[in-house]
């Protein structure tokens, strides 16, 4: 896992489309970085000492707030609150993929998957995550899924 400090933020304008597939009817949104091409960024997030774990109306605002800051387009989303110990799993699935969540209130821990393809940022919803939960500790890892070495 590495830092938040540690993570390559995207300049703007720096993600860009594949040229070859440009067309209205065959547009994958590939994103080339750094000289590097593939089809998005997947953020494993954990938040460790975090409060409000089992607070649906918080949780649901906090995704809404990821995709509004990372540009991207929701679909759907669908929250599930367990009992006896109030934790959560949820998703709101994107046109760009997905933001996922399991939480263990009793621990003061929650994990997110944040994946996007295309124009969308990922990387902004771990300040988005901070604010809403307060955790003492995130731990953020990155991968370049799909990564095409020959693009």
């Amino acid at each position: 896992m590495k830092s938040l400090d540690h993570m390559p933020s995207l300049e703007a304008g720096a993600a860009t489309c594949n040229p070859i597939t440009q067309s209205d009817e065959n547009l994958d949104h590939l994103i080339i970085r750094d000289g590097v091409a593939y089809a998005g960024t997947h953020l494993i997030i954990d938040l460790w000492g975090a409060s409000h774990l089992d607070e649906l109306p918080r949780m649901e605002k906090a995704f809404i707030d990821c995709v509004n800051e990372c540009g991207a387009t929701l679909l759907h989303i669908h929250m599930h609150h367990f009992t006896p110990n109030g934790g959560v799993s949820g998703v709101a699935v994107l046109a760009e993929s997905h933001i996922s969540v399991h939480t263990w209130p009793e621990r003061d821990y929650a994990a997110f998957d944040v994946f996007m393809c295309g124009d969308a940022k990922p990387e902004l919803a771990v300040e988005i995550l901070r604010k809403a939960f307060s955790p003492t500790r995130i731990e953020v890892g990155e991968n370049l899924r799909g990564r095409m070495d020959d693009v």
